[in-house]
């Protein structure tokens, strides 16, 4: 296929969190407050005089000070966060909003606050005086107190915090402006993303992973150009005659933020043509939908609890409409297989890893492959072997199967 116009600035922006068009929105006087997990809602952290940043690691392979910090039983992804701090990869933060979802990267966050006590007082890690950390506690159910409860949290913790330290406008005009850029992207997103559905994609797992990715780590006003000029030239872009792949599959899993893994998966045969994982796109894409004289920020918290995968949700009627949910996704982007990676160390994804490698065969009828891996890739060539077994597997039941 012919090279996306924009694919190799978007691979730019994705190798520090201190991107370019990060860089341009702090020099045009905006706020970056940084997030980890969908809970936080990004719309929010979108309003005018701020812009949003889903905080990655690039590129660490070894956390080695974090791990004094916070053990070398906490998963790779919240320590290489950690790292990435230490470092000063994140001084360009003006605040750091957390969720109390994840216990790996509350303990991250809880690093991150200015500490006041003698015995750490030089302890900076972020060096910016206008530095501060909030957590929300996100429930851990999905019904109408819990949205109030939510609704509660977002107003006091976000939005109360961000209008008394920066004066950020946090009118219900303000945020319906947030909420309409937040579904042009998604909108956008779904566009390119729904390529993925052809029998011949036009676009590779990988780049929609480079693409989605930017969306959150951009500001959303400077990657809106690139997003309208990348959704028009997919209207006229042309597979490849030849299909370069051997079956298609769901990547469904924890947090993965590293397009080489998607790489990896595609290297061995089998197109990734849908993003079921933590930074994936089927669920953080939605649009948010606001009826007429409904409290907005009511109506983002019904959105964000209600669209949520996340395995903390453990109540059994949860756990098997995720199961249902993959299964859907599956059929909808004719997937032959589903890959289930969680991080080594995740508590809740270890567990949702193991039920999906049941369920999901014995329920739907679904290959599955199953692994644990590390945050950034380390062990490329076990994996390698890993999938490309999966996939002759697959292929060896289409043959079975008369396909």
């Amino acid at each position: 296929m012919r090279d996306l116009k924009h694919l190799i600035y978007f691979e730019n922006l994705l190798q520090e969190a201190n991107n370019e068009l990060v860089q341009k929105a702090k020099a045009d006087g905006k706020r970056a407050i940084g997030y980890t997990c969908y809970f936080m809602p990004e719309v929010l952290l979108d309003l005018p005089g701020c812009f949003s940043v889903r905080l990655r690691a690039p590129r660490c392979t070894s956390p080695d000070i974090a791990t004094y910090y916070m053990s070398s039983r906490v998963c790779h992804y919240a320590r290489s966060l950690m790292e990435r701090a230490l470092e000063g990869g994140y001084n360009f933060l003006d605040a750091q909003m957390g969720t109390e979802t994840c216990t790996a990267t509350c303990r991250f966050q809880e690093h991150l606050q200015q500490k006041h006590l003698d015995s750490v007082k030089d302890m900076r890690i972020i060096d910016n005086d206008d530095f501060f950390c909030n957590l929300i506690d996100v429930p851990f159910k999905n019904n109408d107190i819990a949205y109030e409860h939510f609704r509660d949290q977002l107003r006091v913790h976000v939005l109360d915090a961000l209008h008394e330290r920066f004066g950020i406008d946090v009118s219900d005009e303000a945020i319906m402006a947030a909420i309409k850029q937040q579904n042009e992207v998604s909108r956008l997103i779904n566009e390119i993303g729904d390529y993925r559905k052809l029998d011949n994609p036009t676009i590779t797992g990988y780049e929609f992973h480079v693409i989605q990715l930017c969306t959150l780590v951009c500001p959303k006003y400077l990657i809106l150009p690139y997003l309208r000029e990348t959704a028009e030239e997919m209207k006229t872009r042309e597979p490849d005659l030849k299909k370069e792949f051997r079956c298609k599959v769901v990547l469904a899993g924890s947090e993965n933020d590293d397009p080489d893994f998607t790489k990896l998966v595609e290297s061995c045969g089998a197109r990734v043509v849908c993003d079921r994982f933590c930074y994936g796109a089927v669920e953080s894409r939605q649009i948010i939908d606001v009826k007429e004289g409904e409290d907005p920020v009511m109506a983002i918290a019904r959105h964000y609890l209600s669209t949520s995968n996340c395995p903390r949700f453990m109540p059994q009627d949860e756990m098997r409409a995720r199961k249902q949910r993959i299964a859907d996704l599956a059929r909808e982007y004719h997937a032959d297989g589903v890959i289930v990676a969680s991080n080594k160390f995740c508590e809740y994804w270890s567990y949702e890893r193991v039920i999906d490698t049941v369920i999901l065969k014995r329920d739907f009828g679904l290959p599955v492959c199953s692994i644990e891996k590390e945050y950034i890739n380390s062990a490329s060539g076990q994996l390698r072997t890993r999938f490309q077994a999966f996939v002759e597997s697959v292929e060896i039941k289409h043959i079975q199967e008369g396909k």
